[in-house]
C-alpha cells in the first residue's frame, strides 16, 4: 500500500462532524426495487471539496471497537460523500478500493465522476476509511519506515539471511502487539463489515448498494453474509477467492504476478525499436534479472536494491498503463547506466510514506487475524522455494510481506463462509489474467453467491477493470446500477458475459502513455500490494 507522488488523488480537506450510531436490529426484505428512506441521517456533513471533486462532503461516525459490546470503547470512521441531485434517489452506494488498508475517501469522488451523470445523480456515493485506516481513528502504524531502503535481498542466499528476514518480520508482529494489543483482536474483515452497517444506520438507509474493488470484494461479500437483508445491489470487481483467505491466495499471487512480469517482458520485446532491450521476451527477462543482480551489488541511486526493484516493477502487474514508464527506466539503466531513472521510478511507484506505513499495518492486522496461517516456518520456506523455482519474480518478496502472520500476537479467527442465497443477484467483474486476484477467484465467488453474474474481460491483465476505459464492461455496470439489469446466465460455464480486453499501451513517451486516463486515475486510488 503506497502513496505515489502525482498519482493518488488526495481528499485534501479535514473531515468533520462526529456522531454516534449503533447497529440496527430492524430488517427489510431483500430486493432491487426503489429504496424506502429510513430515519433522517444523524450525520453532520461538511464541505471538503477538491479541484477534481467540487461537491465532495465529509463526516465522521462512531462504531464500537467490539461489536459484541456496543456500549464499550468506540472507533471513529471517516466518511466522504458526493450527494445525489436527482429527485428520486436509489440510496447510498458505498465504495471501497481494497487493501485491506486502502483509504476510500477519494473513491466517492472518482466513482461519482466516472459514472454517467444521470446515473450518478441518483446515488449518494459514499467513501470511507475502514477502521484503523487513514483519517479514521485510531489509525495503525506499527513500525514507521519499515520499508525504508535499502532492505535485504528478498531471496535469501544463506540460512543467516533467511533468519535475519524472519526476525525482521517477527519484530514487526511484536511491535504491532506492543503498540496495539487492545485493538488487534478487532482488526478483521467481519468487524469492518459490521462497521458498514453502522454507516448504513447513520445514513438513515434500510439497505445499501455496495461497489468494491479487490479486497473490497471480500469485504462486500462478508457484509452480505452477515446482513443479507441489508443488501440492495452488490458489485464486485477483481474478486478475491473466498476459499483461499489468505495464505493460499498469496501463493496464487506468486505465479500470477510472474506471468504478468513475463507479459511485460514480451511487450518490451515487441517494442524493441523503442527500448533496445532485445526482441525476444526471454532476452528481455534475462536483462531484467541481470539488472537485479547489478543493483544487489550496487543499489541504484543508493535506494534501489533487489527488493526495491521488485517493488518498483510490481505495479506493472496491477496495471499495464505503467509499462511505458517502467520500460523507460529499465532501458535507461541497462543501456545508459542511468541510475537516477531507476531511483525516480522507485520513488514514484514504490516508496512508502506515512500513509503506506498505515496501510501495511492494517493489511497485516486484518489478514493475520482473519484466518489461520502456518505457524511452522518450514511450511513457508518449502512453499516459497517451490513457488520461486517456477515463478521467481516476487515469490520471496510476497512471503516476507506476509511473514508477520507467522508470529502474529493474536490468535486467528475462522474465515467467514460467504456462500449466500439470501441476497439479490450480484454483479461480478474479473479479468482472465489478473495477478492480484487471479481469475479462478471470480468464478468461485460467483458460484458462492446464488443468482450472481460474472462478466469476464477476456485477455485482460489489469486489476480493477470497470470505470477504467472499457466501454463494454462499463455498459454492464451502468445497466445494473440503473435498474438491476444483469446479463443472461451462462448456465454454470463460468462467464455469463465476455468483453474484449483493451489494447495494450503504446510505447509512447511515458508521460503521454498514462496521464489523463481513467485507468491511471483508478489505479492510483487502488494502490499496490494487498488486493
Amino acid at each position: 500500500m503506497t502513496k505515489r507522488a502525482g498519482i493518488l488523488v488526495a481528499v485534501g480537506a479535514t473531515v468533520a462532524g462526529l456522531v454516534t450510531a449503533a447497529p440496527s436490529t430492524a430488517s427489510a426484505p431483500p430486493g432491487t426495487g426503489p429504496v424506502t428512506p429510513g430515519a433522517a441521517a444523524p450525520l453532520k456533513w461538511t464541505a471538503c471539496a477538491t479541484k477534481s471533486y467540487p461537491t465532495l462532503q465529509c463526516a465522521k461516525v462512531r462504531a464500537p471497537l467490539d461489536h459484541d459490546n456496543p456500549s464499550g470503547r468506540p472507533v471513529t470512521l471517516a466518511l466522504s460523500r458526493v450527494p445525489h441531485t436527482a429527485k428520486t434517489s436509489q440510496g447510498p452506494l458505498l465504495v471501497n478500493p481494497g487493501g485491506p488498508g486502502g483509504s476510500g475517501l477519494s473513491m466517492a469522488g472518482f466513482v461519482a465522476s466516472s459514472l454517467p451523470a444521470k446515473l450518478a445523480a441518483q446515488y449518494d456515493v459514499i467513501g470511507f476509511d475502514p477502521r484503523g485506516v487513514g483519517r479514521s481513528t485510531p489509525a495503525l502504524d506499527c513500525v514507521p519506515e519499515y520499508f525504508a531502503p535499502v532492505r535485504p535481498d528478498s531471496v535469501p542466499d544463506s540460512y543467516d539471511a533467511e533468519k535475519t528476514a524472519r526476525n525482521r518480520a517477527a519484530s514487526f508482529a511484536a511491535a504491532c502487539g506492543e503498540k496495539y494489543g487492545d485493538l488487534l483482536p478487532y482488526m478483521d474483515t467481519a468487524s469492518a463489515a459490521k462497521d458498514l452497517d453502522v454507516i448504513r444506520e447513520a445514513l438513515g438507509a434500510q439497505r445499501i448498494n455496495y461497489f468494491g474493488y479487490s479486497y473490497g470484494t471480500y469485504l462486500g461479500a462478508v457484509y452480505a453474509k452477515l446482513f443479507p437483508e441489508r443488501v440492495r445491489r452488490l458489485v464486485l470487481d477483481s474478486v478475491v477467492d473466498p476459499d483461499g483467505v489468505w495464505y493460499e491466495d498469496n501463493l496464487g499471487q506468486d505465479h500470477a504476478f510472474d506471468a504478468r512480469h513475463k507479459a511485460f517482458a514480451a511487450w518490451v520485446a515487441k517494442n524493441d525499436a523503442v527500448y533496445g532491450l532485445g526482441g525476444d521476451p526471454a532476452e528481455v527477462e534475462a536483462a531484467w534479472y541481470r539488472m537485479r543482480d547489478a543493483v544487489k551489488k550496487r543499489p541504484a541511486g543508493g535506494k534501489v536494491g533487489p527488493s526495491e526493484l521488485e517493488d518498483t516493477f510490481m505495479p506493472g502487474g496491477y496495471y499495464n498503463g505503467y509499462w511505458p514508464r517502467l520500460a523507460e527506466a529499465f532501458a535507461a539503466y541497462v543501456n545508459d547506466h542511468d541510475q537516477d531513472a531507476l531511483a525516480t521510478a522507485y520513488q514514484d511507484f514504490a516508496a512508502v510514506d506515512g500513509s503506506g506505513d498505515n496501510g501495511y499495518s492494517v493489511y497485516a492486522a486484518v489478514q493475520c487475524r482473519d484466518a489461520g496461517w502456518p505457524r511452522t516456518w518450514s511450511t513457508w520456506r518449502d512453499d516459497t522455494w517451490r513457488a520461486h523455482r517456477k515463478s521467481p519474480f516476487m515469490s520471496w518478496n510476497n512471503t516476507w510481506y506476509n511473514a508477520p502472520c507467522a508470529t502474529w500476537p493474536v490468535e486467528p479467527l475462522e474465515p467467514v463462509r460467504v456462500a449466500n442465497d439470501r441476497i439479490p443477484p450480484a454483479l461480478l467483474f474479473q479479468a482472465t489474467d489478473d495477478a492480484a486476484t487471479p481469475y479462478e477467484g471470480g468464478v468461485t465467488m460467483s458460484r458462492r453467491l446464488k443468482g450472481s453474474r460474472l462478466v469476464v474481460e477476456q485477455g485482460g491483465g489489469n486489476h480493477g477493470i470497470t470505470l477504467s476505459g472499457n466501454d463494454c464492461l462499463d455498459a454492464h455496470l451502468v445497466a445494473y446500477l440503473t435498474d438491476g439489469t444483469l446479463p443472461s446466465s451462462g448456465g454454470g460455464s463460468g462467464a455469463d458475459a465476455v468483453c474484449d480486453a483493451q489494447p495494450e499501451p503504446k510505447a509512447a513517451p511515458a508521460v503521454k502513455a498514462a496521464s489523463g486516463t481513467r485507468g491511471a486515475a483508478l489505479h492510483g486510488l487502488l494502490g499496490f500490494r494487498g488486493r
